[in-house]
């Protein structure tokens, strides 16, 4: 005889709460619980913004150490990337965890916002919000690239490191960059979308996300700063060099990939499936 499948109504009440437990949460419940985060952000003064903008691209800076130092002492071979590329890592994980404010993360956060409301004042915040996020962001990263490159912070041996991963920053011509930025910025944008439900899995999903922009060396605004600077710092490269073939094309892209590609198309997802959350509806 075929075994009979047990309908709801069958289930007792412990069961039926057991069974929602174990639901996977839907695309809608995902959105409000980043959305929420985007109207507290949007909310908070503007110092304190700049105040953890500011620890964050200090703290990034753990990322090009970790590197570095995975690098230095792991022998020459083609799969060097594979070990320094976990020290990437190393950077996401003190800003995310210690709920500091990264530039990246706010080009999806605040643009669920923006799209749910549309009125120009959300707008207007989150331009402010982007430009002292970032700003702050890019003084941490200076500051940390200037430790290091005028100050004994590290064995003088790991300077080599240092410089080999700072010219990887200037590796690719202008559009080349720009379209790798996107991919960058599109998966720290599905990182953070993961984030509300991980739980337990939170350090994993950081690692194993931030693991593959490091070792495809996707171009990332913050913690590509500090290797950049280190360069311009250490007389490699100049400052033009910084903006042209660094900097604009990776700001450009992260935003593209993570405004674009993951903002607009998840809120779309929660948009047309009939959710008031997204649509602003009553």
């Amino acid at each position: 005889m075929t075994e009979k499948t047990p309908r709801e109504n069958d289930l007792n009440s412990n069961e039926k709460r057991d069974a929602r437990q174990r639901e996977a949460p839907s695309a809608a419940v995902v959105y409000e619980a980043i959305r929420r985060e985007a109207e507290s952000e949007l909310s908070r003064p503007l110092v304190g913004l700049g105040w953890s903008a500011l620890a964050a691209g200090l703290s990034m800076g753990f990322s090009l150490v970790a590197q570095a130092l995975l690098y230095s002492y792991t022998p020459e071979a083609t799969w060097r990337p594979i070990i320094s590329s976990f020290g990437y890592s190393i950077g996401f994980l003190f800003v995310i965890l210690g709920r500091q404010q990264l530039f990246t993360e706010n080009t999806l956060t605040p643009v669920l916002e923006v799209l749910r409301v549309r009125k120009w004042v959300t707008v207007a915040g989150t331009l402010k919000l982007w430009l002292v996020v970032l700003l702050c962001n890019m003084i941490g990263t200076a500051i940390f690239a200037i430790a290091l490159s005028y100050f004994d912070v590290l064995d003088p041996k790991i300077n080599d490191a240092l410089s080999a991963i700072a010219a990887r920053e200037y590796e690719f011509p202008f559009g080349t960059m720009f379209v790798r930025a996107i991919f960058a910025g599109w998966l720290v944008a599905l990182m953070l979308w993961l984030m509300p439900f991980a739980e337990t899995a939170r350090v994993g999903v950081i690692i194993l996300v931030t693991y593959v922009i490091g070792l495809a060396h996707f171009p990332h605004i913050v913690a590509g700063s500090v290797a950049a600077l280190y360069g311009v710092f250490q007389g490699d490269f100049s400052m033009t060099e910084f903006f042209t073939l660094f900097f604009t094309p990776t700001l450009l892209g992260n935003m593209v990939g993570g405004i674009m590609l993951v903002a607009a198309v998840n809120y779309a997802q929660v948009a047309y499936s009939g959710s008031d959350k997204a649509t602003g509806k009553a």
